[in-house]
């Protein structure tokens, strides 16, 4: 995992040491977000995995992410973490979503603990 957060340096795209200059189309060098949106500090949060984080969160924020960050205004990119292979990222967002809220709390504030919206952050 690489690291991340609000005044430390940004995972790469990728997640790769890949020669190609946009190996995006190269699916083992393809990087792959679970990521926590909130509605405000301390409100209700939503987990999810992604391989595009700047696209699903945008979803999101248009109210087309899903049903229940659409309905509980859930919008705000609070927490996310870069993996390289897909079932790793897949198994850690099953493992965030069985987490008592408390946990999912301080892992949010550990990385983000003003609950800032990371979506500003992500420019690539």
């Amino acid at each position: 995992m690489a690291e991340f957060g609000v005044g430390v340096k940004r995972p790469s795209r990728f997640g790769c040491s890949c020669i190609f200059w946009d190996c995006s189309f190269n699916l083992h060098c393809m990087a792959y977000y679970v990521y926590m949106l909130a509605s405000r500090k301390g409100g209700t949060i939503y987990t999810g995995v992604t391989n595009d984080l700047e696209g699903r969160v945008f979803d999101h924020r248009e109210g087309r992410g899903s049903k229940f960050t659409s309905k509980y205004q859930v919008k705000r990119l609070v927490w996310y973490e870069e993996h390289s292979d897909v079932g790793m990222a897949i198994r850690r967002e099953k493992n965030i979503k069985k987490y008592y809220r408390k946990w999912k709390i301080d892992l949010i504030e550990e990385m983000n603990p003003d609950w800032f919206d990371l979506y500003r952050t992500l420019n690539w």
